[in-house]
């Protein structure tokens, strides 16, 4: 992959130790979501065998996933991750769209989301306004990409002290639910309930989202064919973990009636248990979430915009990787300002953080389930070489993690077109998704020799 685009022939380096790529992919998915996701997950579970049973399907489900892209990584290593295999399954053009993709709807899209929480709940600690959680958001979006531009030494560093900081304060929470838990808030009536396992792991599989990140992280991991297996499936093992604990000190102290009529589980947990002052704890806890999860995304979304600028003269201004900070500065400069637009865009709508949601879920699960076929087409290309991982139990997993990608594609688009706020974010989403498709025409009369 050379040509103009490449600048200096800087290139990025292996620098991420197991450590540092386990704290990435926790960071990135140990986010906003088990804050916001138990009590929808509870609302539509019959029980609570079935409300455990969810989240272990969800974890499960992940760890099948994630097995896939143990083998597509440690087979295909590259900063552009699931850009380069699609480009190697499918050829440069598909690429192209999803290079678009990410860049306009799926990485900024989720960075905007968890800004919008960052900025909600900070706006419950020190409030500024009507757009007073837009203000919190951008600056959270300008901080974390500052910091990244300065290195990927400061980045990663930043990474691993919010994730551990992050489990410590979950853990906290845990420990004060079981040991405080008594008689549930709200007495469960024993009525029957209609059970929705659909809609219930929409939210479960939205919560275990972002281990797919680790595939950005290839081209800068020590020891990759063993890291990229260990950080993935540590990874989703030890966050199963912390949601199950988590959720059973929700239930311990709440009950499963109590979650299904809190709009802000964790922090009914905390003021049920330490008062006012323990809510107050609790929105700094999830700030600290938030800004672990948007650090994370930060620091992987612009290794496509690197890989796209190595491809495609048109943008190879991208294509430039700053060898002093080991970082691409250009790719995270546009992804920050790209960020920062649609979170202008959403703070115009009733809720910010439900428009980016519906904004990027159905293109994100779109590009998911074709990297899930791509692990096929690349099989069939080029036998897995000896010493690279191999998926357990061929063609069944990927075939099942496919299935879940489709299910979700069909889930997605219709709980973001059943929205009012959000179908606004669907609609605007599908239009930059097919302006995409005339750029990568002429951008096809640009692309640069490999």
């Amino acid at each position: 992959m050379n040509g103009p685009a490449a600048g200096s022939g800087a290139r990025p380096r292996p620098t991420l130790t197991l450590a540092d790529s386990l704290a990435m992919v926790v960071g990135h998915v140990v986010g906003i979501g088990i804050f916001k996701a138990p009590s929808i997950v509870a609302s539509n579970a019959s029980g609570e065998a079935m409300f455990f049973g969810l989240w272990i399907a969800g974890g499960l489900a992940s760890l099948v996933g994630a097995l896939c892209y143990a083998e597509l990584g440690s087979a295909y290593p590259h900063a552009g991750g699931e850009y380069f295999f699609l480009q190697r399954a499918y050829g440069k053009r598909l690429a192209f769209l999803f290079a678009w993709a990410r860049m306009t709807m799926i990485q900024t899209g989720v960075i905007a989301a968890i800004a919008f929480v960052f900025g909600d709940y900070a706006s419950q600690l020190l409030p500024m306004g009507r757009h007073g959680s837009a203000v919190y958001a951008a600056a959270a979006v300008a901080g974390m990409t500052a910091l990244n531009v300065v290195g990927s030494y400061q980045g990663k560093r930043a990474q691993n002290a919010l994730t551990l900081a992050l489990s410590l304060a979950i853990l906290a929470v845990v420990a004060v639910g079981l040991a405080h838990g008594g008689a549930p808030a709200i007495p469960d009536s024993g009525e029957s309930r209609v059970a929705d396992s659909g809609l219930a792991m929409i939210f479960v599989l939205l919560t275990y989202g972002g281990w797919n990140e680790a595939a950005y992280l290839t081209a800068e991991m020590h020891d990759l064919r063993r890291n990229i297996v260990r950080a993935l499936v540590l990874g989703i093992v030890f966050v199963a973990l912390l949601y199950l604990l988590l959720n059973l000190a929700y239930l311990n102290t709440l009950g499963l009636a109590g979650m299904r009529a809190s709009k802000v589980v964790a922090a009914d947990l905390m003021r049920s248990t330490l008062g006012d002052n323990g809510a107050a704890a609790l929105c700094l806890l999830v700030m600290l979430s938030a800004l672990s999860a948007l650090n994370a995304s930060v620091f992987t979304g612009a290794r496509t915009n690197y890989a796209l600028g190595r491809d495609f003269a048109l943008f190879a201004f991208m294509g430039r990787w700053d060898e002093r900070g080991r970082t691409p500065v250009n790719g995270l400069l546009l992804q920050g300002a790209l960020s920062l637009l649609l979170v202008l865009l959403a703070s115009f709508t009733p809720d910010g953080f439900e428009t980016m949601v519906a904004y990027t879920a159905p293109a994100f699960w779109f590009f998911f389930l074709l990297t899930g076929i791509a692990l096929f087409v690349l099989r069939r290309q080029r036998p897995v070489a000896a010493g690279q991982f191999r998926v357990p139990w061929y063609p069944l997993t990927p075939m099942l993690f496919c299935a879940v990608c489709l299910y979700m594609l069909y889930s997605s688009v219709g709980y973001a077109t059943s929205l009012n706020p959000g179908s606004i974010g669907a609609i605007v989403g599908i239009a930059v998704l097919c302006a995409g498709i005339p750029l990568m025409l002429v951008a096809r009369m640009t692309e640069l020799p490999d």
